[in-house]
């Protein structure tokens, strides 16, 4: 009786429970109308034109005509880039070149089990990879600049950072062409950020100079960009359920799901460990970086230049200046072992104070070329600086002697004026030292007339010291002579 009448007389709950229900009302609001957000924000289903997207790729697929002229130009004006290190004409290059088309097509065909699509594809893809490389393999031929520029150099190794570059621009590209209505500017940006025609500009120069490495280097790139651009073509395609060929053979269907499936899963494995490999490979070159720079460090020595070797796991390291003590050396190897990433790697230290000549023998000839560089180009700014201060110093010194030359054969012929019994005036300069300073004190030597008797000559002699003081405006002075 008594529960029925709290129930009457409270019949909604409590002032707190009618605050911690609107509370959670308005949470469960706020929570739903931010799922819907951003839901909104990043949906790219609602937007996307499946039929046209499939469309679009087959249609850039193919090099004959006109794309095959286009191309081989672009790589001609690439080739040219890279031979005199022009970052804005390779840039140009890779806008005007239609390079993805047969990429994007390897990884949408495989995701939609599209079997011919994919053969044309890989047989347009090793068109245009044969195509630009002899094109690149003419240019350098021909071309008689051989020299290796920074632009060349920087394609024939590849980074983690190139691998994210192509999964993210591949990402944007598959992105942009699914939507109703291709964004071309994404387009022409993907075809900058990835960077496909520079490696196959390089593999080019490499087998033009004969150096295998170099254009082995070089295609390791382009592989990398193509695998990882293709890899995320396929999965935006599975992600946004792109329909599946159908095939009237359901055994042919199914083989070729299957054939689909082993292609992709050969490409997504060799490319996780290649990540992972080239992300570790990265670490270790900056971990070694930070070591040497923080912990290599003794007061006297200077680290000239260190190399890291990932396979190996050796950093060497070359001083010169102080020698380092071997207990400072093993305070190092404990340290180094004790680091993230680079335990058990052997640390070696090359010391330019070392009568044993071990250095010598172990510095690189790049090392010794860039310390003689460097010596030879400061020698060289040095004893440039010191001759233009010489020249400098010997014309403001022909300068003022000229002027005091001018200005005291102007005095002499006025004091021949004042002074008719003048016959001759001549200046030194005498330096004199009174054992705490030393002076320099200007003499004047003059001969007067014979006629002169000795008190008139002596009379002239104060008034010209005075007249000459004055004149050339001299703190102190001496008159000598009869």
């Amino acid at each position: 009786m008594e529960q029925e009448q709290n129930n009457h007389s409270n019949p909604s709950g409590s002032p707190d429970q009618k605050k911690q229900a609107a509370f959670e009302a308005a949470k469960l609001t706020a929570w739903e109308g931010l799922k819907k957000f951003f839901s909104e924000l990043l949906d790219i289903r609602s937007d996307t034109d499946r039929d046209a997207t499939v469309a679009a790729v087959k249609k850039d697929i193919p090099f004959k005509g006109h794309n095959a002229w286009i191309l081989i130009f672009s790589i001609f004006v690439a080739s040219i880039g890279l031979n005199v290190s022009s970052t804005a004409v390779v840039i140009g290059a890779m806008l005007i070149s239609p390079l993805m088309g047969p990429i994007v097509g390897v990884g949408l065909s495989v995701a939609i089990n599209d079997v011919e699509t994919l053969r044309r594809s890989l047989i347009n893809l090793g068109v245009m990879v044969v195509l630009s490389v002899l094109t690149a393999f003419l240019y350098f031929t021909v071309s008689p600049i051989r020299e290796e520029t920074p632009e060349l150099v920087a394609r024939t190794y590849p980074t983690i950072l190139d691998v994210l570059v192509a999964i993210f621009g591949g990402l944007a590209l598959i992105v942009a062409k699914t939507k109703s209505g291709t964004i071309a500017s994404v387009i022409f940006g993907v075809a900058i950020a990835t960077a496909l025609m520079p490696p196959l500009c390089t593999v080019g120069y490499g087998l033009a100079i004969g150096n295998l490495e170099f254009a082995g280097g070089a295609l390791y790139l382009f592989s990398i960009n193509a695998v990882f651009i293709a890899l995320s073509t396929f999965l935006v395609a599975k992600l946004l359920r792109f329909p599946l060929v159908r095939y009237a053979n359901s055994k042919r269907r199914k083989r070729i799901a299957q054939v689909a499936s082993l292609i992709a899963v050969i490409v997504m494995v060799p490319s996780v460990w290649l990540f992972i490999n080239l992300l570790d490979q990265q670490v270790f070159e900056q971990r070694t970086k930070d070591f040497v720079k923080n912990i290599i460090r003794y007061e006297g020595a200077e680290v000239v230049k260190f190399t890291q070797d990932y396979k190996s796991k050796n950093i060497d390291v070359y001083l010169i200046g102080q020698p380092v003590p071997q207990p400072k050396i093993n305070q190092w190897m404990q340290e180094l072992e004790a680091t993230e990433n680079l335990e058990g790697c052997n640390l070696r230290i090359y010391q330019g104070a070392d009568r044993s000549g071990e250095l010598a023998a172990q510095i690189s000839g790049d090392l010794k070329a860039d310390i003689l560089e460097e010596l030879y180009v400061k020698n060289e700014n040095t004893l440039r600086d010191k001759n233009e201060r010489i020249e400098f110093l010997e014309d403001e010194v022909a300068r003022l002697t000229l002027r005091e030359k001018v200005q005291f054969t102007d005095v002499t012929k006025e004091a021949k004026i004042i002074y008719p019994e003048l016959e001759s005036l001549s200046l030194s300069e005498k330096i004199t030292d009174n054992f705490e300073r030393v002076d320099t004190l200007s003499v004047f030597t003059v001969s007067w007339n014979n006629g002169l008797n000795r008190r008139e000559r002596e009379r002239n002699a104060e008034k010209l010291a005075a007249w000459l003081q004055y004149k050339m405006k001299l703190d102190t002075l001496a008159i000598e002579g009869n």
